[in-house]
């Protein structure tokens, strides 16, 4: 008797292409906001990455600069009934003036994820529609032992009781999320919505890696200076701070913020002011050209200092 051929696994190549715009966090997209540009690895593809950047400027016509490998998923959390592997990609770039073609747009990624910008204080969404419904899970477990660790991890992941809010745990909260029923996409794996929180939808499990992608970026920009890939040639400190401000979700503390810049030898003045702009002229900086050398430097930080 001749066994049945398993089921083949395909493989695909998705990107999160993240910039920073007038202060906010967007990611690039396609279909109507839906997806994240994607394509499968085919046999002409040199690499893993030379394919991905096939796929993103077919798909989207924006080259990638700046990108590296985000993660692996390889659990069925698709639609589709074949087995796919999604192989994910993180690529930092500048949002061009020019919209881009057909179903690609920019978007804000706290559209998908408004619970994550902390920027102004703990969004209202999280008190009101995230901790009701997610305690409500926590009183549903069958037994004491499964209370106890759905209670710890909602803390955890949320910042309640005693603990701290981290910025890094993105996917985290979203993965607890998906497992309560408070994500629309849990829906395709047979879990029942609880509730139907603010925050987009997209197709697949790419709001899952775009999840990937910002806490990568946000525990990146603590330990290395990639945020120069996102920021013009000549910048403002506070155009700096701004960045990582939409990039974290946390306000930082303008001087501590300063005061760190100096010290970290990131940047320097330009001799140049800005001109044309409402209120007072400021100082324009540019990284220094041992930094954008060295793009591995260790040990050079952007300061996560909270906001007074």
């Amino acid at each position: 008797m001749v066994e049945a051929p398993a089921q083949a696994l395909h493989a695909e190549l998705v990107a999160v292409l993240a910039a920073v715009s007038l202060g906010q966090p967007r990611v690039l997209t396609t279909r109507g906001g839906q997806a994240l540009p994607a394509g499968p690895f085919q046999m002409l593809h040199r690499s893993l990455q030379a394919g991905l950047r096939s796929w993103v400027e077919s798909q989207t016509q924006h080259s990638l600069g700046y990108v590296e490998q985000l993660y692996t998923f390889a659990d069925r959390e698709r639609e589709e009934a074949a087995h796919v592997l999604s192989i994910s990609y993180l690529g930092l770039t500048r949002e061009p003036e020019q919209a881009p073609p057909g179903d690609t747009s920019w978007q804000d990624w706290y559209s998908y994820f408004p619970w994550e910008d902390w920027r102004d204080g703990a969004p209202a969404v999280l008190a009101q529609q995230i901790v009701p419904p997610l305690q409500a899970w926590v009183n549903e477990a069958p037994n004491k032992a499964l209370r106890q660790s759905r209670q710890a991890r909602v803390a955890i992941n949320f910042g309640l009781t005693d603990q701290v809010w981290n910025e890094d745990l993105v996917l985290q909260r979203y993965e607890l999320l998906f497992e309560a029923g408070l994500v629309q996409e849990a829906t395709r794996r047979g879990i029942a919505a609880r509730a139907q929180l603010p925050g987009r939808a997209m197709q697949h499990d790419h709001r899952r890696i775009l999840a990937t992608g910002i806490a990568r970026l946000r525990a990146k920009i603590k330990y290395r200076p990639v945020v120069f890939e996102l920021m013009p040639p000549e910048f403002t400190l506070l155009q700096l701070q701004q960045t990582v401000e939409a990039l974290a979700g946390r306000g930082l503390h303008k001087q501590n913020f300063r005061r760190l810049m100096e010290q970290q030898e990131l940047v320097e003045e330009t001799g140049a002011m800005t001109a044309g702009a409402a209120g007072r002229p400021a100082k324009l900086f540019r990284f220094r050209s041992d930094v954008l050398q060295e793009r591995a430097t260790a040990g050079s930080k952007l300061p996560l200092a909270r906001g007074a």
